[in-house]
């Protein structure tokens, strides 16, 4: 690191002395490769947090850094970048062997033969192998940041990264900032014209749903780090030879950063996966023939260093981490095709074949039913004429068009193409034969070509309509607008009416809304739906309401939630309302016995009672089915739950949106949702940075009761994986909410009036 006080003959006397040098002034180390280029290409790092470069006038040139290389062999031997040069390395392990100056141990050359492959990205690892190396002594990255940082004042000082350069490729052109550790946004990149990499563009956010964690876009973040005064800790060169699975190092779950280099470590215990916000895990220089399958769950990982090892190969379920950057592999006797994976093409490149080509996972066991009555209660309520049965199931499945790989880079390409993912939800609809199916993110062209014609066979019929902007596409482009779709049993009900809500042009009907600015420009720019369909049993007339629907993602938008929600339940009062003015359906013909010929004719006396007759809307059975993008701690789930919402609720935001935020929400549907007797569900949505429940099934307590729910998946099956989609959950929207309600009583009167 280049400091106005530092002595322009620091160069100088790195020639004289270079071990003393190293050990006593850590901050001042240079780490030139000669493939680099000479030490004026390398700039000085911008923080004084990263001091390991000294830039003078006149100091070495990379060739004269590596003669000045001499001394004892005192560090373990590491498998060098040249198939055929094998060398150990200086002490304490800062500079490449010579064989990567195009020198042998004398001075000179190699055989023309063996050449370097110097792509940007092996270029790159190269300079964080030298930097690592360079950090051999004790504690050396939390002496050179209080180094840098003893003339700041501060309560506590954080251990800082002592290694981001600027680098340069093979003719001088600056490839970007590379920092070690950093924690930094990822950002995609691409090959520009001259072949380094350059900022790809942002990509567009799920269209629907949370966007997945690889994107770095906004969501609930239920797994951020425990507050804490420091989050790195340098335990590196204090000849550490065992870490116990109960060592309290695995109890820091703040950590981001962790230095673990240069010790005299043979194994690293599973249980390493506590620290789940590692952001940088360096374990350099230590003695490793193998790492833990488990550390693919470190998902927050964008550094691994692994420099000098002993390591030949990487388990498969690295694939995993989607995030990383930097896998540091030089230095060991690694497999051909693994290290020139990264040579060639870098990190990700490897990281994708890994994930590719990991294993898949054992399935979880079958998921359990919950019943909510006695067995007693059941029987008598099966013998009841007055009682119908029926079962409902919700399901965002993710659409085609939202599951790349950039969104979800944590799940093998075969299991994310659609045509496996759809066979897989296929069958899970199929499987469950439910009265009654809401999806969301269904798009045109798939509820037309596949749902509708293969759940047709199993005697369901459909209702679907996409979001609002289709209607500005071209033909083409409108099929692949997703939406929302539910089909029914067309042998059981029959479909009355169906009505579509589309929230933005409701909120522009309200008076109250039009010289709002928040509407304007916060809800009117969102084209979500919902849906609200009536339905009538064929043997007995009993009217059933189901709305599905599809709420706004971003989690920086709560306010925007609340609206559509109190827009979706004041229009389905509405038509409700509207509903139960509709005439009773005609009693079926009798025939020529006395006898009803209509289908099923005497079950439960179903078809011999007069149909029921409704006063109002709120007589009507509901069930509201959808992706809420709401926890159960959300304004949105308050307000269905209780029927009212303060006008200053903290999810508002403090924006206006006339009577919502001057009287605040009401409503009288009497609403709750099918778990909260027994606790919501742990998740709904699992993905690497978030779990929990977003996606709700409620019910009109005033004429349906529960009888049972599915339960949960596999607590153990979940500990081992990194979030959906995978190959068991074609959706990062867990399946078990497609049968939330279970089999439900209908506990109304045959005349509810």
């Amino acid at each position: 690191m280049f400091y106005p006080q530092q002595s322009p003959g620091i160069a100088q006397k790195l020639t004289q002395h270079p071990g003393q040098i190293h050990d006593q002034a850590p901050w001042s180390r240079a780490a030139h490769h000669p493939a680099l280029g000479p030490p004026n290409h390398v700039q000085p790092p911008t923080s004084p947090g990263y001091p390991l470069f000294s830039h003078t006038n006149g100091g070495m040139t990379a060739l004269q850094h590596h003669q000045h290389m001499t001394g004892p062999m005192v560090h373990h031997h590491h498998q060098n970048s040249l198939p055929h040069a094998h060398y150990q390395s200086p002490p304490n392990g800062n500079g490449m062997p010579t064989a990567h100056a195009g020198l042998v141990p004398n001075g000179s050359p190699v055989h023309a033969a063996v050449t370097q492959i110097m792509t940007p990205h092996w270029q790159n690892q190269l300079m964080k192998c030298e930097m690592i190396r360079a950090s051999r002594s004790p504690h050396h990255r939390a002496r050179a940041s209080a180094m840098a940082s003893r003339t700041v004042q501060k309560a506590a000082i954080p251990i800082q990264n002592p290694n981001a350069v600027k680098i340069t490729d093979m003719n001088g052109n600056g490839i970007g900032k590379e920092a070690e550790g950093t924690v930094d946004t990822p950002k995609s990149t691409t090959s520009g014209a001259n072949g380094s990499p350059v900022a790809a563009a942002s990509p567009a956010g799920h269209p629907s749903s949370t966007v997945a964690p690889i994107a770095e876009a906004p969501r609930p973040m239920t797994l951020k780090p425990p507050e804490n005064t420091w989050t790195s800790l340098d335990m590196g060169g204090v000849n550490i030879k065992n870490l116990p699975p109960t060592s309290g190092l695995f109890s820091f779950t703040f950590l981001i950063n962790l230095y673990l280099n240069h010790n005299a470590l043979t194994s690293i215990p599973p249980e390493i996966t506590k620290l789940q916000h590692l952001k940088l895990l360096d374990l350099s220089g230590n003695s490793l023939a193998s790492i833990p399958p488990e550390l693919g769950m470190l998902t927050s990982l964008k550094e691994l260093y692994l420099f000098d090892n002993h390591l030949q190969t990487l388990p498969p379920e690295l694939g995993s981490l989607h995030q990383l950057q930097t896998l540091g592999v030089e230095g060991n006797p690694m497999e051909p095709s693994l290290k020139l994976m990264v040579q060639e093409q870098g990190t990700p490149a490897l990281i994708a074949h890994l994930r590719d080509t990991c294993p898949p996972p054992a399935p979880p066991p079958a998921r359990l039913w919950q019943s909510m009555i006695d067995q007693g209660e059941r029987e008598n309520m099966l013998k009841d004429p007055n009682v119908e049965t029926l079962s409902a199931l919700c399901y965002n499945i993710l659409c085609e068009k939202a599951a790349t790989e950039r969104m979800y880079g944590y799940t093998p390409s075969w299991a994310l193409a659609w045509k496996y993912r759809r066979d897989l939800i296929l069958d899970e609809v199929k499987s469950h034969n439910a009265d009654f199916v809401c999806l969301q993110e269904v798009d045109s062209a798939q509820y037309e070509e596949f749902f509708l014609e293969n759940l047709s066979d199993q005697g369901y019929e459909g209702i679907h309509w996409p979001k609002s902007r289709y209607k500005t596409m071209s033909d083409n482009d409108r099929r692949m607008v997703d939406g929302c779709a539910t089909f029914y049993k067309k042998s059981k009900y029959t479909l009355v009416e169906k009505q579509l809500i589309e929230f933005r042009a409701a909120a522009m009907q309200r008076s109250d809304f039009k010289k709002t600015d928040d509407m304007f420009n916060r809800v009117l720019g969102r084209d979500d739906i919902g849906v609200v369909c009536l339905f009538e049993n064929k043997e007995s007339g009993t009217r059933f309401i189901v709305a599905n629907t599809h709420l706004f993602w971003d989690p920086q938008y709560s306010d925007v939630k609340l609206v559509q929600v109190a827009l979706f339940v004041e229009e389905i009062e509405k038509i409700a309302n509207s509903f139960a003015k509709y005439p009773p359906r005609p009693p079926p013909p009798m025939s020529a016995t006395g006898s009803s010929n209509g289908p099923s004719a005497g079950d439960n006396n179903a078809s011999s009672r007069p149909p029921p007759v409704y006063t109002d809307g709120s007589k009507i059975p509901l069930i509201i089915c959808g992706d809420f993008n709401s926890v159960p701690s959300s304004g949105v789930y308050e307000f269905l739950s209780t029927g009212s919402l303060s006008p200053d609720h903290v999810d508002f935001m403090s924006h206006l949106y006339g009577k919502y935020t001057a009287d605040g929400l009401r409503h009288r549907l009497g609403l709750k949702s099918v778990y909260a007797s027994i606790g919501e569900l742990p998740l709904t949505n699992l993905t690497p940075t978030f779990r929990g429940a977003l996606d709700y099934i409620w019910y009109s307590t005033a004429n349906l009761a529960v009888n049972a729910v599915l339960g949960e998946v596999d607590r153990t099956y979940l500990e081992k994986v990194v979030g959906f989609p995978n190959v068991h959950f074609p959706s990062e929207y867990v399946h078990i909410l497609l049968l939330a309600i279970g089999v439900t009583k209908i506990c109304h009167a045959v005349t509810c009036a």
